[in-house]
């Protein structure tokens, strides 16, 4: 395979290769155009033994329908592009893999949480492996390491960052241009709208109607925007029906159905016997924090700027955590009695390090109240606490805590 001159190497190929030689049935699972079918081809290369289907072709997809077993009856890695399109090939590709249990049998892409559509059996447990990918992270984007999540779980208290020459503007620049290949190579904030515009209604007509049977598009379409304005808000069902004169049980049926599309992610809330007062409300951020910037152009102010910078954290976060070692799990917090923290990361050992983000240049002790309150409940599980803000230096702020630019969560390396 020939790659083009303005390939960016993504960090999921490592993951994807190495479930290929140990795996059966290997799923790459994301967004649509988050360059899924890129990637596999990346890691399949020029093999000899692949065959090839794109189910977005017509002629492949209706040979698929006619008759599965044959279409699945070929040697080597049998490689499926948008595999979700055609329901039928699932269990049939269970039975191709009880047969022959040989690593790398399949490679599939698919533009939603397969097995949380109602159409696809949950038939390959213990046959499988799914790798999220995400938009691009700034580290892929840039050629820089991001290794934030790893550092701060083996250095805590002791990590240093470089100093940084992005500002404010700059974030918000980088978080209105999101990691979508497409928004990236485009030069102008008006290319990267004309980019979301067409990128909504890609999947209003494609992926949602393949997920669902959606008899009112136009409230979704409301809903989604009503969503962008609260990104990184608590989600309240309740609230957003009484909004938009929708019914809280189809409200609720849609955010489902746009998480499944990876539009928007639920991060759930964290809680533990030593803070019993947390509240179990999910924080609903955009998958991308471009498509939310695009969205809410011309609705600006400082609610909106510091849910979009949150949005922008939140989401190199999550990229970061589908390849870091430190396994650990995404959260927010917030209590009845008025602390709250953006993003906790709680790993196997039950140590948890603590984010705030700051959509400004300069950082006061307040902004660590959140920080210090899990830290005084929390004791020794408490590993490190930091605001990411928007300037330019690292600043301590007693054991435990520090202040960082934002920009740490990519330039920050994996300490050896």
């Amino acid at each position: 395979m020939r790659e083009g001159i303005d390939y960016i190497p993504r960090r999921a190929s490592e993951l994807v290769k190495e479930a290929l030689a140990d795996t059966r049935v290997v799923i790459v699972n994301g967004a649509r155009q988050t360059g899924k079918s890129t990637l596999a081809e990346h890691c399949l290369g020029d093999r000899l033994d692949v065959v090839r289907y794109y189910l977005d072709r017509t002629r492949d997809r209706s040979a698929a329908q006619a008759d599965p077993a044959a279409f699945l009856d070929a040697p080597g890695t049998i490689f499926i592009d948008e595999v979700q399109r055609v329901p039928e090939l699932w269990l049939e590709i269970k039975h191709v893999v009880d047969r022959d249990p040989t690593p790398g049998r399949f490679l599939l892409t698919g533009s939603a949480r397969l097995l949380g559509l109602s159409s696809i059996p949950d038939a390959l447990p213990g046959r499988s492996e799914t790798i999220e990918l995400f938009p691009f992270s700034q580290g892929e984007i840039t050629g820089a390491p991001d290794g934030f999540i790893d550092a701060a779980f083996i250095r805590g208290s002791r990590l240093r960052v470089e100093t940084s020459e992005l500002r404010r503007r700059d974030y918000l620049m980088l978080a209105g241009r999101g990691g979508f290949p497409d928004s990236v190579r485009r030069a102008t904030d008006r290319r990267r709208a004309q980019f979301a515009r067409s990128y909504l209604d890609d999947i209003m007509t494609r992926d949602v109607h393949q997920a669902a049977d959606i008899q009112r598009g136009a409230d979704m379409r409301r809903l989604i925007v009503t969503l962008a304005a609260q990104t990184s808000g608590l989600l309240n069902y309740s609230r957003l029906a009484s909004a938009l004169s929708i019914p809280v049980t189809t409200v609720r049926d849609y955010v489902r159905l746009l998480e499944l599309i990876y539009l928007i992610r639920l991060v759930p809330a964290w809680s533990a016997n030593a803070t019993t007062r947390a509240v179990a409300t999910p924080k609903l951020v955009f998958t991308d924090s471009g498509l939310a910037a695009q969205l809410l152009a011309g609705i600006t102010n400082d609610t909106t700027t510091g849910g979009l910078m949150e949005t922008f954290v939140i989401g190199e976060l999550t990229r970061q955590l589908t390849w870091s070692l430190s396994l650990a799990q995404l959260h927010h917090y917030r209590d009845r009695d008025g602390y709250e923290v953006d993003a906790l990361l709680e790993n196997n050992a039950g140590q948890v390090v603590a984010i705030e983000v700051k959509a400004a240049e300069t950082v006061r002790a307040e902004d660590f109240r959140g920080l210090r309150y899990l830290e005084r409940r929390l004791g020794d599980r408490f590993h490190a606490g930091f605001v990411m803000y928007c300037g330019d230096q690292q600043l301590p702020f007693g054991e435990k805590f520090s202040a960082v630019p934002i920009s740490a969560l990519w330039t920050t390396p994996v300490p050896s």
